[in-house]
């Protein structure tokens, strides 16, 4: 039993190392010669500020930065609520009728043509300045891929297991809740991935057209007051915080899909 709990530590050690320890020490290496760059390659700090400055700059400005932040995150997560809810019901409407498929998925690829900063007169005209303008872009970034990932996930549900439930008697709603669901899971998750990724992105670039607060405002307002330390404040927290929700959703995906992330899996994973 020792013998059997240490193999599991030392996997899970293993596991650790590469997951996440790796990716950090390449972080490290990387601020470090950010670092040398900035202290000896003869830039000044207007061009390239260093880490150190860019903490400093963060410690300076917190009175500004975190009601930012506050606000990006409030904005980011109304979007991607709205988003899901959106997604899903779109994905569901798709995968019950053909018809609706075929009509719906030229209308979602058009709406990603949609140049965003083309339509900021528009977002401010129809909801004025504030959350309203951020949201809706954030809503418009993230939808796209949650809806898509989840249609394909629904129609990718294996056709033996429909035909059995089917041949069971089963109706539309036990087949959707025992084999479609489960399936779709994983592309949802994929889904949301991305959309976590690009949803911190899109409030920026919705406070840049038409907010009152939050990040993009605050790297903006640096921008305009010629404070590149701040601004790479900006780019370091939205990374942060883009990093950060990625890395959530991952861990809520491992707990809700321990099947789907079998050791065979991880294994073929590893190894490649």
């Amino acid at each position: 039993m020792t013998n059997g709990v240490l193999s599991l530590l030392g996997r899970l050690d293993n596991r650790y190392r590469r997951e996440f320890l790796t990716p950090l020490l390449l972080i490290l290496l990387l601020v470090g010669i950010w670092q040398l760059v900035a202290d000896y390659g003869g830039l000044s700090s207007f061009i390239l500020p260093s880490p150190v400055g860019v903490a400093q700059a963060a410690w300076d400005t917190r009175d500004l930065l975190f009601p930012a932040i506050g606000t990006t995150m409030v904005e980011t997560m109304i979007g991607l609520v709205i988003a899901i809810l959106l997604g899903l019901t779109i994905a569901a409407a798709m995968d019950l009728s053909a018809t609706v498929r075929r009509a719906l998925y030229p209308i979602l690829v058009a709406s990603q043509t949609v140049q965003i900063l083309a339509i900021a007169p528009l977002l401010i005209i129809w909801f004025g300045f504030g959350l309203l303008p951020t949201i809706f872009i954030v809503v418009l970034i993230c939808f796209f891929p949650l809806a898509l990932n989840t249609a394909d996930g629904l129609a990718s549900a294996d056709p033996e297991q429909v035909d059995l439930l089917r041949a069971m008697n089963a109706g539309r709603g036990q087949i959707w809740r025992m084999v479609r669901l489960p399936s779709a899971l994983p592309a949802f998750f994929t889904g949301l991935r991305i959309a976590v990724t690009y949803s911190v992105v899109g409030a920026t670039i919705g406070e840049w057209v038409g907010g009152s607060g939050g990040l993009g405002l605050y790297m903006l307002r640096s921008k305009n007051a010629l404070a590149t330390d701040q601004v790479f404040v900006a780019i370091v927290v939205t990374s942060a915080i883009s990093i950060g929700l990625f890395a959530l959703v991952y861990a809520i995906e491992r707990l809700t899909l321990p099947w789907y992330h079998t050791q065979a899996r991880r294994e073929a994973w590893e190894s490649t």
